[in-house]
């Protein structure tokens, strides 16, 4: 005959037995988990880095862009007569455009949600480098004037990043004094 204790032992132990078991399907559980949120966030990224290439493979941008690169001017008087809202709205809207796009970058990247690679492999590399070296001056008096310390911070946090990147990948690396203008090899 089968005794209280063995009957309750053999209770103990299929009860450890399912307290196992559904022990090891939480850890299960919770690793599939981890890997579909990871898995989320990856598509996000991508999905965002795919709309951020569209402004780079877009005709306009991509002029804009060049046509910013070649304006030039002497002092920010000399910006502001050729290019400020007052005499130039076009161009203004140009800037106004580029800055707020390479700026939205830049605090996406200060925010942590897309990775320095990302936006070098799909968004022209060094463009903000160049960008923010050429406008650095416009953009210093411009944050002197009107608009506090804080304007266009992430462009420039983006800019920096972006050279400490390419850097780190190619020490000899120097931003060109000239920037856009062809000088022919001597």
């Amino acid at each position: 005959m089968v005794g209280f204790e063995e009957i309750q032992t053999v209770y103990y132990m299929v009860a450890a037995t399912g307290v196992l078991v559904a022990a090891i399907f939480y850890i299960m559980n919770l690793r599939e988990q981890r890997r579909n949120i990871r898995l989320t966030l990856e598509t996000r990224r991508v999905g965002m880095v795919r709309e951020l290439t569209k402004d780079m493979q877009n005709f306009e941008y991509t002029r804009s862009f060049w046509e910013l690169m070649n304006y030039e001017w002497k002092d920010y008087d000399d910006y502001q007569r050729k290019y400020g809202p007052e005499n130039n709205v076009e161009a203004t809207a140009k800037r106004g455009t580029m800055f707020i796009a390479m700026n939205s970058r830049g605090a996406m990247l200060r925010k942590g949600m897309l990775e320095i690679e990302d936006l070098y492999d799909s968004t022209g590399g060094l463009t903000v480098v160049f960008l923010w070296e050429k406008y650095k001056p416009i953009i210093e008096e411009f944050r002197r004037r009107y608009y506090g310390k804080h304007y266009m911070r992430d462009l420039e946090y983006y800019a920096g990043e972006m050279l400490r990147y390419v850097k780190a990948r190619d020490p000899s690396y120097k931003v060109p004094e000239t920037l856009f203008k062809y000088i022919p090899d001597k």
